[in-house]
C-alpha cells in the first residue's frame, strides 16, 4: 500500500485510536470512546516520554491504524534495549489490505533504528488470528505471560 502515511499520533487522534481499541471482542469490554478524558491524560504522558511512540496510520485524512512502541532499557543481554509493541489495531474497513504488516515492519525498523536488540509483544490467548499474523511476520511464541489486575 502507498496511499497512507505513518506518523506520531496527535491529541486530536485520540478519539479515533480509542474507537479502534474498542472495536474488537476484548476492547469492547475495556474501552469506552464516549469518555476520552482518561485517554487524553494517558496520551499526554505517552507523548512526553521519549521512549514511548504512539503512531497512527493515516489514509484519506483519517487514522486507520495504530500501535504503541516502547523502548525498554534492561540489563539482560549485555544491557540491550528492547522494542515492546502494544495495542496494534487496524480499522475494520482496512483489515486484510497489508496495512497491518506494513505498520509492524515500520515498528521493527524503528526499533532497529533506535538500537534495540529485539522486538517483543504480547497478545491475548484468545486472539488466534493475531497470533497467526505475528508468526507470518517472523515472531515466535517464546514466553508465557501473566497479569495481576487491580
Amino acid at each position: 500500500m502507498t496511499d497512507y502515511t505513518i506518523r506520531r499520533a496527535q491529541r486530536d487522534d485520540v478519539g479515533a485510536i480509542v474507537q479502534m481499541l474498542a472495536d474488537d471482542q476484548l476492547g469492547a469490554t475495556r474501552d469506552d470512546p464516549s469518555d476520552l478524558e482518561p485517554y487524553l491524560r494517558a496520551f499526554d504522558k505517552i507523548d512526553a516520554d521519549p521512549d514511548q511512540l504512539l503512531v497512527v496510520v493515516v489514509s484519506g485524512g483519517e487514522p486507520v491504524g495504530t500501535l504503541q512502541l516502547t523502548i525498554i532499557p534492561g540489563l539482560a543481554r549485555h544491557g540491550a534495549l528492547r522494542g515492546q509493541i502494544e495495542a496494534v489495531r487496524v480499522r475494520a474497513d482496512h483489515r486484510g489490505s497489508g496495512l497491518g504488516a506494513d505498520l509492524m515492519h515500520w515498528a521493527i525498523d524503528e526499533s532497529k533504528r533506535r538500537g534495540c536488540a529485539l522486538v517483543q509483544l504480547t497478545s491475548d490467548v484468545s486472539r488466534t488470528d493475531a497470533h497467526r499474523f505475528y508468526e507470518r511476520l517472523g515472531f515466535t511464541p517464546s514466553h508465557t505471560g501473566f497479569k495481576l489486575k487491580f
